[in-house]
């Protein structure tokens, strides 16, 4: 890579960054290309971006973001995950971390605050920003449904009063 193409990098990953609502590093030293493909691709189904970057690089374009703080942790072989769900992309790494020893979560940010490791895994198994919506809208459906099967049990019980009737009469 020439100065150049690492110049571009940077500005390209520091307004993808820009976008971003949480920053997961993670180090991935021992997976086989075969498992990076795996989380490169579950990263994809799940709205989030996972990148192998080079750590000078990294704070490069961590600087004049929220993320800047996690200049520390770039060490060694890193990643990162990002994406603009708070939730989705702690739950990528730590999804495939629990089936991957070589996948280790160093940390991460959510806004402007810097998280710990347990905080990404306490992150992790919260629910989606689309499973919230779900929730909710379950949640004010619900009273139209109960009124709707409560307006119409009236009438069932008669007819069931009259067919035991008409049985009986039978």
């Amino acid at each position: 890579m020439d100065r150049a193409q690492k110049h571009e990098f940077v500005q390209f990953l520091n307004t993808d960054l820009a976008q971003a609502q949480t920053v997961v590093v993670a180090h991935y030293r021992g997976l086989t290309v075969g498992q990076m493909e795996q989380l490169r691709q579950d990263s994809l189904e799940n709205s989030t971006s996972f990148r192998v970057v080079k750590n000078r690089l990294a704070k490069r374009a961590f600087e004049g973001t929220n993320f800047a703080s996690l200049a520390d942790l770039m060490v060694g072989p890193s990643a990162i995950a990002y994406s603009s769900d708070p939730v989705a992309a702690a739950k990528v790494v730590h999804t495939f971390a629990k089936d991957n020893k070589h996948l280790v979560i160093m940390g991460g940010v959510l806004g402007d605050k810097k998280l710990s490791v347990e905080e990404v895994e306490a992150l992790a198994t919260m629910p989606s920003l689309d499973e919230l919506r779900a929730k909710l809208l379950g949640l004010l459906a619900a009273p139209a449904t109960r009124i709707a099967t409560c307006s119409q049990e009236p009438a069932a019980k008669l007819a069931r009063v009259l067919q035991a009737r008409g049985q009986q009469a039978a």
